[in-house]
């Protein structure tokens, strides 16, 4: 693999979660891999008062944890070696200063400022990074989501720090993009011909995007309660699969063609407003009930969460894109925390023959259906029918399987591993324009209000099943069932 360019990585929130369970393991995985050159640093900024032993025993801890049995002591010297710590609080122009100073000298290398921070910071940040002089040409800023909590908001911080760095300076991430399947998916659509005439209405049947998790709010519950499941994960994961499902093949493999294609994808699909909300969307709240065997308390129940939160963990929609591809097609999205497992997976089923000559297996099943599973393992399965062995024309379902785990011995990149080499080479394909985040924001917002309106509460369902009836009764009035019901 080409080593990158050398550069300084300044990894705002350099003490925090995203931080030591994500961002630094992938960085130390570029290190082993030696893709990243004795030039270049990466440095941990926070408000903590941290010498730089303290900051590397904390990020050594980590690592060791969440590399596991990878984790190797002379990549972790190699590592170590470029690894430093400033002290930085937002407000003090005295620390800004400080990274000014540990800066100097280094304005031809490639400058990346990673915000793994709250939104609300990013606009301060940038602006203290600009009055301390240290953005450059070459400098990128990374923003982490959720970008804002509405439209408003969003343009809001992108305005402020639009005015400190370029559009094509700002990396806006959804590491979902970065996920070794997404890139699969891709390839699958766009390098081979075999599924063109099959992408679309009068062929595709209907598609469904699950992102579950079977976890709780964790650490994250006064964040969480703020946001809900709708911001947190429908106005950027989902949706930005949906885009890729669905847009039309790019012109070029130019980072602005793939974008301007996801963004005629959200710009075409029908509005949910009004009544049509509450026949079209589920809100969910989890109670009590148990995961991984255990007992597991409500939401409600969980550290810093109001006791009248009606803030939802679940959300379930039927969505419908207006253009000449997928007229008709439904696509029914869900994502939710302490669901039955975690999984994440897009399902795309296709019509059934007009006329079958053979008895079918079962007819409520839907056979011909290409699966694209992100999580827990990345893999991507057709389903299709084929003749059980034997006297007679007996049909049987055959799984056609690509794991990519046994079928490529490499180990994948993870999504950060991937999302970050490409901020450093300059790579914007996976990363959301402005514009792109705005008509999220703008297709979202009508259905956060139409909620409000209408006071709809969410529905309750026990922790460790599938979520609430509804989210089924969502699918079946249209004579579908979710995958795992089948």
């Amino acid at each position: 693999m080409q080593s990158l360019p050398d550069f300084d990585l300044i990894l705002f929130g350099g003490t925090g979660d995203l931080a030591m369970r994500k961002l630094l393991p992938a960085l130390y995985r570029r290190v082993a891999a030696g893709q990243v050159t004795k030039g270049s640093r990466i440095i941990g900024a926070a408000r903590s008062e941290l010498s730089r032993d303290e900051y590397l025993s904390q990020v050594a801890e980590s690592c060791r944890k969440h590399i596991g049995k990878d984790f190797d002591e002379a990549h972790w010297r190699d590592f170590a070696s470029r690894v430093t710590y400033v002290k930085i609080d937002v407000e003090s122009k005295q620390d800004f200063l400080a990274l000014q100073e540990l800066l100097a000298g280094r304005d031809n290398l490639i400058r990346a400022f990673f915000l793994s921070t709250a939104p609300d910071l990013f606009a301060p940040i940038c602006e203290g990074l600009a009055k301390a002089a240290v953005v450059t040409p070459t400098s990128r800023v990374v923003l982490e989501k959720p970008l804002g909590h509405d439209l408003k908001s969003s343009a809001l911080i992108n305005e402020r720090v639009g005015a400190m760095f370029s559009e094509q300076q700002i990396f806006r991430i959804d590491h979902y993009l970065g996920k070794e399947a997404v890139q699969n998916l891709l390839a699958l659509r766009f390098g081979n011909m075999l599924f063109e005439p099959l992408w679309r209405r009068g062929r595709v049947q209907h598609v469904q995007i699950t992102v579950a998790e079977d976890i709780g709010v964790e650490r994250r519950a006064q964040f969480y309660d703020q946001t809900g499941a709708l911001r947190d994960m429908v106005q950027n994961h989902l949706l930005q699969l949906l885009c890729i499902i669905a847009m039309e093949p790019p012109a070029t493999g130019d980072p602005d063609a793939m974008r301007d294609e996801k963004l005629k994808v959200l710009r075409a699909l029908r509005p949910l407003r009004g009544p049509d909300v509450l026949t079209k969307t589920v809100r969910g709240q989890y109670k009590a009930g148990a995961s991984g065997g255990a007992p597991v308390v409500g939401y409600l129940d969980e550290k810093d969460v109001p006791k009248d939160s009606t803030t939802e963990t679940f959300v379930a929609l039927k969505v419908e894109i207006d253009s000449w591809r997928w007229a008709g097609v439904p696509f029914y999205l869900r994502t939710g925390k302490r669901l039955q497992e975690k999984q994440s997976e897009i399902v795309i089923t296709f019509e059934d023959v007009p006329h079958s000559i053979y008895e079918r297996p079962d007819a409520a099943h839907a056979w011909n259906r290409l699966v694209i599973q992100l999580q827990p393992v990345e893999s991507i399965t057709l389903s299709v029918l084929a003749k059980s062995p034997g006297h007679g024309m007996r049909l049987k379902p055959v799984d056609l399987s690509l794991d990519f785990s046994e079928t490529f011995r490499d180990r994948p990149l993870d999504a950060y591993e991937r999302l970050l080499t490409d901020v450093i080479k300059g790579t914007l394909t996976l990363f959301m324009r402005r514009d792109e985040l705005d008509a999220a924001w703008a297709w979202i917002d009508p259905i956060r209000e139409a909620w409000c309106q209408y006071d709809e509460r969410p529905k309750t369902y026990t922790a460790g099943s599938w979520g609430p009836a509804a989210a089924s009764a969502l699918v079946s009035r249209d004579g579908f069932s979710w995958r795992n019901e089948l």
